[in-house]
C-alpha cells in the first residue's frame, strides 16, 4: 500500500454490524488476489449499533482499510459522495455492505474497466428479492433509462465500477440530492453492463422502506429532466381545451333540449377528477419549488465527524 492505489472500493455502511466480519474477510481475500495496489473505504452513515467499532478495528488491522464516519445518517449517495471525494484510485468501485452483491465479483469489473470503458454497470443474475423491492426497481430502470438516454437492465445494483475522470467529474456537481448511477451516465461515453451474481440477505434488514424508494423516484425525475413539469403543462393545455369544448357542449345541449337536471353526478366526477389533476400538478411544482429551495440555502450535504485515514 505504499503506492498510490490503483483501485478503490466504496462502501457504504448504516447498522451492518451482522454482515461487516464476512464482507471485510471475502474482500481483503478477493482484493489480495487481483493483485493491484488498492484501498478499502467505509463510510459509516450514522450507524447506531456495533458497526463503528469494527470498522476502527478494521483500520488498524489492514493498512489498506480506510474511515469516514458522518455525525448522522444521510443515506447512501451522501456517503458514496463523501468517498468519491476521497477516493484515490484509478478505478473506484462502489459495493453495498450486506453480501447480497458478492465481492469475488470485483475482478469481472476491472478486467471490464482495462478494456477501457469509463462505466461498467452490472445487473443482477436471478435476482433474490421480493416482489416489494422488484416492481418499484423495474419502474426506476424505465425512467432512469428515458431520462438518462442509457438504456441499462439494473440502475438499481450499487456493484458498479467508475473511471477517475468520472468520478472527478461527479465531484464537480453540488447538488443536495442524486441518484449517482444516473449521474455517472451522463458524463460517461463508452459504457458496459454485465451479469454478476446475487444473493438472498441473511444477515441484518434492509434500509430501503417504501417511502425511500418512492423519494428515490422523485430523485429521478426531477434531478435529471423537465419532462414531468413540461407533461404539466402539456395536460394543462389538453384539460383547458376539454373543458372550453365540454362547455360549448353544455351551451348547445341547454339551447336545443332546455334547462335540465340529469348529469348532475357526472360534472361531479368531471370535475373531481380535473381538482385531482390540479393538486397532483402542484405537488410536481412543489417537488421542483421544494429543490430549488434546498439548493439555495447552500448547507452542506453531509458533515464528518471523523476520518480514519
Amino acid at each position: 500500500m505504499e503506492n498510490k492505489p490503483y483501485i478503490s472500493v466504496l462502501i457504504p455502511v448504516l447498522n451492518e454490524e451482522e454482515s461487516l466480519p464476512e464482507l471485510q474477510e471475502r474482500l481483503y481475500r478477493t482484493m489480495e488476489g487481483i493483485g493491484e495496489p488498492y484501498e478499502i473505504i467505509y463510510i459509516n452513515d450514522g450507524s447506531i449499533d456495533s458497526t463503528p467499532a469494527l470498522l476502527e478495528d478494521y483500520h488498524n488491522r489492514f493498512p489498506c482499510v480506510k474511515v469516514i464516519e458522518f455525525n448522522r445518517n444521510y443515506g447512501q449517495h451522501m456517503a458514496l459522495f463523501a468517498g468519491f471525494e476521497r477516493a484515490l484510485g484509478e478505478v473506484v468501485i462502489t459495493i453495498d455492505a450486506d453480501l447480497q452483491n458478492p465481492p469475488e465479483e470485483i475482478p469481472k469489473l476491472v478486467a471490464k474497466m482495462r478494456e477501457g470503458y469509463e462505466v461498467v454497470a452490472t445487473f443482477r443474475k436471478a435476482r433474490k428479492d421480493s416482489l416489494f423491492r422488484k416492481i418499484p426497481s423495474l419502474i426506476v430502470n424505465k425512467i432512469t433509462a428515458r431520462l438518462v438516454g442509457v438504456k441499462l437492465r439494473d440502475y438499481g445494483c450499487m456493484l458498479r465500477a467508475y473511471r477517475r475522470n468520472i468520478v472527478d467529474y461527479m465531484n464537480m456537481c453540488p447538488e443536495s440530492s442524486s441518484f449517482i448511477p444516473a449521474l455517472a451516465n451522463t458524463f460517461a461515453k463508452r459504457i458496459v453492463e454485465v451479469e454478476v451474481e446475487h444473493e438472498e440477505r441473511t444477515k441484518g434488514t434492509s434500509k430501503y422502506s417504501l417511502f425511500k424508494l418512492l423519494r428515490l423516484n422523485f430523485d429521478l425525475m426531477t434531478n435529471f429532466s423537465l419532462l414531468p413539469i413540461q407533461f404539466i403543462g402539456v395536460i394543462g393545455i389538453i384539460v383547458a381545451l376539454l373543458g372550453l369544448a365540454f362547455a360549448v357542449l353544455l351551451f348547445v345541449r341547454r339551447l336545443v333540449v332546455g334547462p335540465e337536471v340529469e348529469g348532475t353526478f357526472t360534472l361531479f366526477a368531471i370535475l373531481f377528477f380535473f381538482i385531482g389533476a390540479q393538486i397532483f400538478s402542484l405537488g410536481i411544482i412543489g417537488e421542483y419549488i421544494g429543490r430549488i429551495y434546498q439548493e439555495v440555502r447552500r448547507r452542506p450535504r453531509f458533515i464528518i465527524k471523523r476520518e480514519l485515514m
